[in-house]
C-alpha cells in the first residue's frame, strides 16, 4: 500500500470517530425497552342470587295462647323456624272461624305466595278443598281431615293415644269410680278419645263409669268450666277434656278434684288438680312437611297419622301421688305402643247397649278408627247425631 493510500484510510477512520462522538454530544440517549403491562386478572364469578325463603301459613282456630291446641301447632311452627332459619318465613292466623270466613282467610295466604298451608282444625276441611283446587301451585295440609287432591293431604296425631294412657291413671286415681269428660264436637277423633280414656280407665278399674258433657265448640272456657262443674256435681272427680282451653283443670284445681291437661303441658294451670298431660308434639311432622316442600318430594292425596312411636304422643308431668305401679304401667303401654307390641282397641270390645263392635283378639285398623260413632260400654248416654 501505498503512503497515499495508507494517509486516505486513516481520513476515513478518523471521519468516522468525530461523527460517532457528535452523535454523543447531541445528547441522544437509548430508550429503555418497554415493561410489559400485566396480565389482566379474571375477576371472580358474581355470587349466585340467594333462593327466595319458601312461605308458609298456619291458620289456627283458636289463640296461640290457649295453653292448649293451638298453643302445640304454634310450638311446631317454632320448631320449624329453628330447623330451617332464613330458608323459610312463616306466619299464623289464629282465631279463624270453622265457616266461610276460613275460605277467605285461606284464599288470601295463597294470595300472600304462601306455597305451604296448614289448616289445623277438623272444620276447615271442606273450605281448604275448594281453596286448593284453585290454587294448583300451592302445597296444602289439613289436620284431622279425610279428604285429599293432588296438593292437598291431611296429617292428624293419635290423640286415643294420650287419652289412653290418661285413662290409666284416672282409673287408679278415682274414688268415686266416676270420671268426667268435657267435649268439643262430636265427631269420630272426639269420641275415639273419650272410649279410648275409658278403655284406659277400666284397665286399672272396671268399677268406672264416664260422664259426657258436650260444648259443641273447641275454644269456649266459659262453657268449658260450666261443663266442668256440672260434672262435678254429678259426683265425677277426675275429670277429662278434649277442648282447647285449660279451663276444666282450672275448675278441678278451683273445686278440689283432680283433671288432666291436653295437648300441651297445662300443669301450671292448676298445679294440685293435675294428674298429667297429654300432649302432643306436632313438630316433627311440619318438620318432615316442610323439608319435603323444599327439597321437591312433597305429594298429595294422602293422609299421615302419627302417635308415640313417631314421637308425636307423650303423657309427660305426671304427679308425685300417682302409685309407682301405675306410673310403670304407663310406661309399659307407651313402649308397646311405640314398638307395635300393645294395641288399644283390641278385642272383645262393647259399646254401651251390649252388642260386640269388635271381637275377641282383633285389632281394629284405621278405617274402624276412624268413623268411631259409638260409647264403649261404661259410658254413659248416647253421642249426639248418632243413630
Amino acid at each position: 500500500m501505498t503512503d497515499l493510500q495508507k494517509r486516505s484510510t486513516l481520513k476515513i477512520a478518523a471521519l468516522s470517530a468525530v461523527a460517532a462522538a457528535a452523535l454523543v454530544g447531541c445528547g441522544k440517549k437509548e430508550e429503555p425497552a418497554p415493561v410489559p403491562a400485566p396480565a389482566p386478572v379474571a375477576s371472580a364469578p358474581a355470587p349466585a342470587p340467594k333462593p327466595e325463603p319458601l312461605k308458609i301459613a298456619f291458620a289456627y282456630v283458636g289463640p296461640v295462647g290457649d295453653g292448649g291446641w293451638t298453643f302445640a301447632h304454634d310450638n311446631g311452627r317454632k320448631a320449624l323456624e329453628a330447623e330451617f332459619g332464613d330458608k323459610i318465613q312463616t306466619s299464623f292466623v289464629e282465631n279463624v272461624p270453622e265457616s266461610a270466613d276460613a275460605e277467605r282467610v285461606l284464599r288470601d295466604m295463597a294470595g300472600q305466595g304462601n306455597k305451604l298451608i296448614f289448616g289445623t282444625t277438623f272444620g276447615y276441611m271442606e273450605p281448604m278443598l275448594k281453596v286448593a283446587a284453585d290454587n294448583k301451585d300451592v302445597k296444602f295440609e289439613h289436620a284431622t281431615g279425610y279428604k285429599q287432591l293432588e296438593n292437598m293431604r291431611t296429617y292428624d296425631s293419635r290423640t286415643y293415644e294420650g287419652a289412653y294412657m290418661a285413662g290409666v291413671i284416672a282409673g287408679k286415681m278415682t274414688k268415686s269410680n266416676t270420671l268426667g269428660v268435657v267435649a268439643s264436637i262430636p265427631i269420630p277423633e272426639v269420641i275415639r278419645n273419650i272410649n279410648s280414656f275409658t278403655l284406659g280407665a277400666q284397665s286399672s278399674n272396671p268399677k268406672v263409669k264416664t260422664k259426657v258433657v258436650w260444648v259443641n265448640g273447641w275454644f269456649d272456657p266459659p262453657k268449658e268450666t260450666e261443663a266442668a262443674t256440672s260434672l262435678i256435681n254429678g259426683g265425677a272427680d277426675v275429670l277429662f277434656q278434649n277442648t282447647d282451653s285449660p279451663a276444666v283443670l282450672k275448675t278441678a284445681e278451683a273445686k278440689g278434684k283432680r283433671a288432666f291437661g291436653w295437648d300441651s303441658d297445662m300443669t301450671a294451670y292448676g298445679p294440685k288438680a293435675h294428674l298429667a298431660s297429654a300432649v302432643i308434639n306436632w313438630g316433627p311432622y311440619y318438620i318432615k312437611a316442610t323439608q319435603e316442600a323444599l327439597g321437591g318430594t312433597w305429594t298429595g292425596g294422602t293422609a299421615a297419622w302419627w302417635g308415640v312411636k313417631e314421637g308425636a304422643i307423650d303423657l309427660v308431668s305426671i304427679a308425685d301421688d300417682v302409685p309407682d305401679e301405675t306410673k310403670a304401667r304407663v310406661e309399659e303401654v307407651k313402649k308397646g305402643l311405640a314398638d307395635g307390641s300393645f294395641a288399644i282397641w283390641k278385642g272383645p270390645i262393647v259399646d254401651n247397649t251390649g252388642k260386640v263392635q269388635i271381637d275377641k283378639d282383633t285389632v281394629a285398623d284405621d278405617k274402624f278408627l276412624g268413623g268411631l260413632n259409638f260409647y264403649v260400654k261404661g259410658v254413659e248416654g248416647k253421642v249426639p247425631n248418632s243413630k
